[in-house]
């Protein structure tokens, strides 16, 4: 049956691409009303019932849609009162910024038999595409509706998807049309209430920087992410250092200094440490009583994610998330990356992973590692325990030489290629000698490593394993006099304030946003200064712009007190020494909200991740059919409201804060 068929992508760069890989190049442009979106229009035969049809190829950009109050609720901060907002009527129309788009979408669906979507296949793209199909069937009601499944725009891929089209999924839809509405809801209740209250103290809460009326804005996103970085704040201005005390025996054999280290690692108390180091040097003789020699390996790299291509982008790119994604997004609309919004960590078995290590072996950095996998070395990669079921893991999928990307580019491209190969090769193998002593009533261990084959590790530079002192032989039974004892004295550290990577792991592990989303949290408290950044190590914790240190408050549990964690011989500092990764510093702002929220002894305090991991929980088992969009409305919207009620009880405590952190009145 002959007809047109309506083809619509998330955004220009993916139609032009997928119109270039059916037609073969051969396509005719069109202006639409938009700047930025064409019409490609060609012909393909995607087989089956749909046979050779003529193709109109648009996009749209991203949403189409926004969702809104009525205009009484916009004009006017404070009446209708913000409480109301929790149960107000919310409409979604089309962003005026979009008109043309949907206009155009209705305008080509008139003449068109099918609708076939080609969003990004992730819940956002599902809404998105039940966003077009609205659209289209305003022009044509009678329209069938398909989408396309796809993870990348190499041309097999893109042509295969467009003969095995599928159904939108409804439910991804529904639970983002419920996370949209609710941070809506959530976001302006908040907001307003916070903004309306802490306007009244006057000062910086009044008015911003540039002079305009103050906005104190709240995400059930942004401020649990705020809450990590003022909780880690305070356990560094609270640190207390403390002593402790340990054993390190030294015995040179064959010119080499072996030292055993305190099976006991350290104590706390001096007193004890000196009786058994005295029993240690009035024994003499120590025994060797086991020796250990067995192979050991570093384990390649797991398949590549969203989250670790953001963690190592900051560890090793001296890039940010946020401009990790950009990049990375760049790279997959060019064609050169698979999609790069995913949580799997595992390929699929029947992935041709040879003919793309096959393409990286022309590059004159990694090609010949690439030849040597094609040539017998290639080993299946390590499967990791998440699978999103959309899509595979971060992955190059053709081959583009370094004149092809700007710098930053390259690095995140070259940084995937590397990732992906470590990956099909082989886990590094060395051999591993433990030598266990006895020496008095305590035991010590002596611990090498020779690394005997690299293997992933010549490609990938962003792991180390390196050779430790090779021990001299040691017989089980020996005895021998160490050539040197001490005791040592050294003193806790505290931990060191969030970095980047160290701030998207706590979001990860705690349910904060999504593998998609992450990056865009941490920028917004950064764009609202309730957080500002600097180069790790750069300065220490009593010389900071930001608030005074106080002790540990309840609703967060301890914030300070004694340090057992890592040792030094020095010092305590905030932080390490400058990798070229950034560490978060709290405003005085950041700490007031934390601090008041918590201090109103909130039974679901909102700088928990708690509320926030719910509704994503929520969200998935929406995905998943367990439950319908309004249940999830419905539990979200009444534990929300519950938790502004109190807060609405309590906000002098939230005031209070402010007075004290943001406005430095005393006696507080």
């Amino acid at each position: 049956m002959p007809g047109t068929i309506l083809c619509v992508a998330e955004k220009p760069s993916i139609a032009k691409a997928v119109a270039g890989h059916l037609s073969g190049g051969q396509f005719n442009t069109v202006n639409t009303g938009d700047t930025y979106t064409k019409n490609y229009t060609f012909s393909f035969d995607f087989g089956g019932r749909w046979g050779n049809c003529n193709v109109t190829m648009t996009s749209v950009l991203g949403h189409l849609t926004e969702a809104k109050f009525d205009d009484e609720y916009e004009r006017d901060w404070y009446m209708p009162p913000p409480d109301s907002l929790f149960n107000a009527r919310v409409r979604v129309k089309v962003d005026k910024s979009k008109e043309a788009i949907a206009d155009n979408i209705k305008t080509q669906a008139r003449w068109a038999r099918a609708l076939f979507i080609w969003t990004d296949c992730d819940r956002e793209g599902e809404h998105i595409g039940t966003e077009v199909r609205t659209e289209a069937l305003k022009g044509n009601p009678n329209l069938d509706i398909k989408r396309a499944r796809f993870s990348n725009i190499e041309r097999a891929h893109v042509i295969r998807a467009a003969k095995n089209p599928i159904d939108l999924d409804e439910r991804q839809a529904d639970a983002v049309a419920a996370r949209i509405e609710l941070d809506l809801r959530i976001g302006y209740a908040f907001t307003r209430f916070i903004t309306n209250n802490l306007r009244t103290l006057g000062g910086t809460l009044a008015t911003d920087e540039e002079g305009k009326r103050r906005v104190i804005s709240y995400g059930s996103c942004q401020f649990p992410t705020l809450g990590f970085v003022v909780d880690r704040y305070f356990r560094v201005k609270n640190f207390i250092p403390e002593t402790f005390w340990s054993i390190k025996i030294i015995h040179r054999r064959d010119d080499v200094d072996v030292v055993f280290n305190w099976k006991r690692s350290r104590l706390f108390d001096r007193a004890v440490v000196t009786i058994l180091f005295e029993r240690c040097i009035n024994a003499k003789i120590s025994k060797v009583i086991k020796v250990q020699e067995k192979p050991t390996s570093k384990w390649k790299a797991l398949p590549l994610t969203t989250v670790e291509l953001q963690k190592m982008a900051s560890r090793f790119l001296s890039m940010n998330s946020q401009q990790a994604m950009t990049i990375a997004e760049t790279l997959y609309n060019k064609g050169f990356i698979s999609y790069p919004r995913t949580e799997t960590d595992r390929f699929d078995k029947g992935m041709n992973l040879r003919a793309l290590v096959e393409k990286q072996t022309q590059d004159n950095r990694w090609g010949n590692f690439a030849q040597g996998l094609i040539n017998g070395g290639f080993k299946q990669p390590r499967e990791g325990r998440h699978d999103d079921k959309a899509h595979p893991p971060i992955h190059p999928v053709t081959y583009c030489a370094p004149t092809g990307l700007n710098s930053d580019e390259g690095r995140v491209y070259e940084f995937v290629v590397r990732r992906f190969l470590a990956c099909c090769s082989e886990d590094a193998k060395g051999v591993a000698t433990d030598v266990t002593i006895a020496y008095g009533e305590e035991e010590f261990n002596a611990h090498g490593v020779v690394v005997l084959e690299r293997n992933y590790l010549d490609v990938y530079p962003y792991d180390k394993w390196t050779n430790s002192v090779t021990l001299p032989k040691f017989t089980q039974g020996e005895f021998f006099e160490p050539t040197e004892a001490m005791m040592t004295e050294g003193v806790t550290a505290a931990p060191s304030f969030l970095t980047e990577p160290d701030l998207i792991a706590l979001m990860d592990a705690n349910g904060i946003g999504t593998d998609a989303t992450m990056a865009e949290h941490i920028a917004k408290i950064k764009d609202r200064k309730y957080v500002y950044t600097r180069p790790k190590g750069g300065g220490a914790a009593t010389q900071l712009a930001a608030p005074p240190a106080r002790g540990s408050r309840s609703g967060r549990g301890s914030r300070g007190g004694r340090g057992r964690g890592r040792g030094n011989n020095n010092n305590a500092g905030g932080g390490g020494g400058n990798s070229g990764q950034e560490e978060f510093i709290p405003s005085t702002l950041g700490v007031a909200l934390v601090v008041g929220y918590d201090g109103m002894g909130l039974e679901t305090p909102l700088s928990k991740p708690f509320l926030r991991k719910e509704m994503e929980l929520r969200m998935k088992d929406v995905c998943e059919g367990r439950l319908t969009k309004g249940d999830m409305l419905r539990t979200s919207i009444g534990q929300y409201k519950g938790v502004f009620e109190q807060s609405q009880e309590r906000v002098e405590v939230l005031k209070r804060a402010c007075r004290r952190y943001v406005l430095n009145e005393t006696g507080i």
